[in-house]
């Protein structure tokens, strides 16, 4: 029997997925001044959701997930999806506030349209698109020219942004690239064998840089369990199943409730703050998100009628 998706249920799993996303840098920040190295947490995280994806997949008695393509296509995303995205995510949030990085993160949809357009014939920038990518690039420079990192100690705007537009660059290509073989391998499969051996690598990387991962904090590992759990294997599992039942305008909903979830939860439960290069680099950033959403959906719906 089908599950019936109603308005009612699409909220629920909208404000899930946005909550999702929008506390996994608080754990990440939390577990980082709990004395986790930034390397380890991206480790851990990846680690516990590849676990979870693979409990799915062992559950639901699926076979033959995993042959060539998804080989190939899982080793590819392993590196520009897990690996070189989380390592540089993690670096950021280590010097500044989760809703700088969550701003920064909020032009994946921009950079993936940038991408897009030299990798995908079908898929070229127009004037509207090239305006919010503009919009969005503005927001970049503001949020990290004017200084301002969120945080009180330790905060390095410059480091965080570079950072953070570099794990965005990482995850458009990743999100083109996989576009490009679309139909061609099982989701579930690439998703867990890119988890798997980008978690291997980044316990590579972690052990290098932090150490061994050894007389963590109770607190710390439970930041680990929530940003691998919570933060990236439940949401991710039902934006999947979301994009698959719903037009284009409820899934664009997420990309501004993300920013505005860390933000409130970064000031509410870490005492992070709104300074005045965050609110200006944030507006010009969300705004460019939103002339990007905007084109996209007229455009989807020009070819639905």
């Amino acid at each position: 029997m089908s599950l019936r998706i109603t308005n009612q249920r699409i909220w629920v799993i909208i404000g899930i997925i946005s909550l999702g996303w929008g506390t996994a840098p608080i754990a990440g920040r939390v577990g980082i001044a709990e004395g986790i190295g930034p390397s380890t947490m991206a480790a851990g995280g990846s680690m516990v959701a590849a676990v979870s994806v693979w409990l799915m997949i062992g559950l639901m008695r699926r076979r033959n997930l995993v042959g060539p393509a998804e080989l190939r296509i899982g080793l590819v995303l392993a590196l520009l999806a897990v690996l070189l995205p989380q390592q540089a995510r993690y670096l950021a949030l280590a010097n500044a506030s989760a809703g700088f990085v969550t701003l920064v993160n909020s032009l994946i949809p921009l950079g993936t349209a940038l991408v897009a357009h030299f990798m995908l014939a079908e898929e070229r920038l127009n004037v509207g698109t090239t305006f919010g990518l503009l919009l969005g690039l503005f927001g970049i420079a503001a949020l990290i020219l004017i200084g301002d990192s969120g945080i009180t100690d330790g905060g390095d705007p410059v480091m965080a942004g570079v950072m953070a537009l570099t794990s965005v660059v990482c995850i458009s290509f990743a999100g083109v690239y996989a576009k490009r073989y679309a139909g061609q391998y099982s989701v579930l499969g690439v998703t867990g064998v890119q988890l798997a051996v980008g978690s291997v690598a980044q316990w590579a990387v972690g052990l290098a840089v932090d150490g061994a991962p050894f007389g963590h904090s109770t607190t710390g590992l439970l930041a680990i369990l929530y940003t691998g759990t919570v933060g990236m294997f439940l949401p991710l599992s039902l934006y999947y199943f979301l994009i698959r039942h719903v037009p284009v305008v409820f899934s664009s909903v997420i990309s501004y409730l993300i920013p505005l979830v860390a933000v409130s939860a970064g000031v509410l439960l870490l005492d992070e703050q709104v300074q005045p290069g965050i609110l200006l680099g944030g507006v010009l950033v969300l705004s460019g998100v939103v002339v990007t959403d905007l084109v996209r959906i007229r455009e989807a719906r020009r070819q639905g009628a």
